[in-house]
């Protein structure tokens, strides 16, 4: 599995690795973690880089195991935060971890000799006694131990609780227990988790004289300096109700030139020499971005599947170039009319609704005589097709897959119209 360290480092996943781990990699298949909190009902486009880590491990071989935290979620991962996390009832932990998990089991394979497998800490965290973890754990880290750690020591000034205090323990008591009761030998994760991890590197060599690893993987950021997985409207989720499949792939499409080629490496499965004639691609023909679309449609597909896939990209190109109209479907419709503008119109009303009705209806134009100006200037067009005659009446001819009129004003505003029975 030596092959497994060679692939993260080329690809730009390894931030830093325990002592002894290629050694012991050389010597066969290794059980691997990462952890996952269940802070909200949804993980996002950040939590990828560690699922990544999981399913590049399974590929040359190893065991991944996949933790969703309903007990260390309780408690409050400190690291990286400048103030405590609010805390979540006992019911909304559940219902996120329930969420969290269902997401994570689109991304590795749950059959064959090495199957994922998923926990959920609160198994063995909950039922814990206080005298017990403290007993087994707590008497083998000193003060000045967890007070070297960033995590504690980034949040000395502003305060930290005793609770995200003994965050470090909980989570080593974790890796021990994986440790014993799995097999598990690696735990991965972001490199703000180091502390976290080598604190359960510790734990199982002082309880059981064992050697364990770890491997971090670096924090993402984007070339102009902004955290990764951010968009205008906040956190990319993978749950559509959170950020539709449409907007999901019009992230990753979006990607800046000087990010594509590095997110490529992270986020998808394709060979390194693949990657290498994509950005050939690409420098060839920025316009056409080949590397941002290869992206948006690989990562769309894995989380969101192959048919929502073509409905997401035929609506895209619809908007933006390369759809014929008259072949969209009612799917893709129904894709953009939760995208953009969209007014609804009785079917009857055809015949006697007209363009410049349509138009300020549709929020395009401010008024009648703006829309009469704005045909005059040749700026609205009705499915794709420039509006020339203000007085024009809409009929059921001008129904787009039956049911629909697209809207536009100038090259970038759009809107639509959706028939009701």
């Amino acid at each position: 599995m030596t092959d497994l360290l060679q692939e993260l480092r080329t690809r730009g996943f390894v931030q830093d690795v325990t002592p002894g781990l290629t050694e012991r990699l050389a010597r066969g298949p290794i059980t691997g973690y990462v952890g996952f909190d269940p802070t909200a009902e949804s993980l996002h486009v950040g939590n990828l880089v560690p699922v990544m880590g999981l399913a590049w491990l399974q590929r040359y071989g190893g065991t991944p195991i996949i933790v969703v935290g309903g007990g260390t979620g309780m408690v409050g991962d400190p690291s990286g935060k400048r103030a405590e996390r609010p805390m979540l009832t006992i019911e909304q932990i559940d219902h996120n971890t329930a969420c969290i998990q269902r997401q994570l089991e689109r991304f590795l394979a749950f059959e064959g000799t090495n199957a994922a497998r998923v926990r959920n800490n609160a198994d063995w965290l909950r039922p814990l006694g206080l005298m017990e973890f403290l007993r087994d754990v707590g008497k083998h880290f000193t003060l000045s131990y967890m007070l070297q750690k960033e995590s504690v020591k980034s949040r000395l000034e502003t305060g930290i609780s005793y609770t995200e205090f003994t965050y470090m323990l909980v989570q080593a008591y974790d890796f021990w227990h994986l440790w014993t009761r799995e097999g598990c030998e690696l735990q991965m994760g972001g490199s703000d988790q180091w502390g976290n991890i080598t604190a359960g590197t510790e734990l199982i060599s002082r309880r059981e004289n064992g050697g364990a690893h770890g491997l971090v993987f670096p924090l993402l950021t984007t070339s102009s300096g902004g955290k990764f997985g951010k968009s205008e409207a906040g956190n990319v989720w993978l749950d559509p109700a959170k950020t539709s499949p449409y907007q999901f792939y019009q992230f990753w499409l979006n990607t800046d030139d000087r990010d594509v080629e590095r997110l490529l490496k992270f986020f998808t499965f394709l060979p390194l020499g693949d990657i290498a004639a994509i950005m050939s691609e690409q420098t060839a023909e920025p316009s056409r971005r080949v590397a941002q679309r290869r992206l948006a449609e690989e990562l769309t597909r894995r989380v969101h599947g192959a048919a929502t896939l073509d409905s997401v990209d035929r609506a895209s190109r619809l908007l933006f170039g390369g759809q014929d109209l008259a072949q969209a479907d009612g799917e893709v419709f129904r894709i953009l009319a939760a995208e953009i503008p969209t007014s609804r119109v009785p079917r009857s009303a055809l015949g006697s609704l007209g363009v410049v009705e349509a138009l300020v209806q549709s929020g395009l134009a401010s008024s009648k005589a703006d829309a009469r100006r704005g045909i005059q200037q040749g700026g609205f067009s009705l499915n794709g097709q420039a509006i020339t005659d203000a007085d024009r009446r809409l009929g059921p001819a001008d129904l787009l897959a039956g049911g629909y009129l697209l809207l536009q004003k100038g090259r970038r505003n759009y809107a639509l119209l959706a028939t009701t029975d």
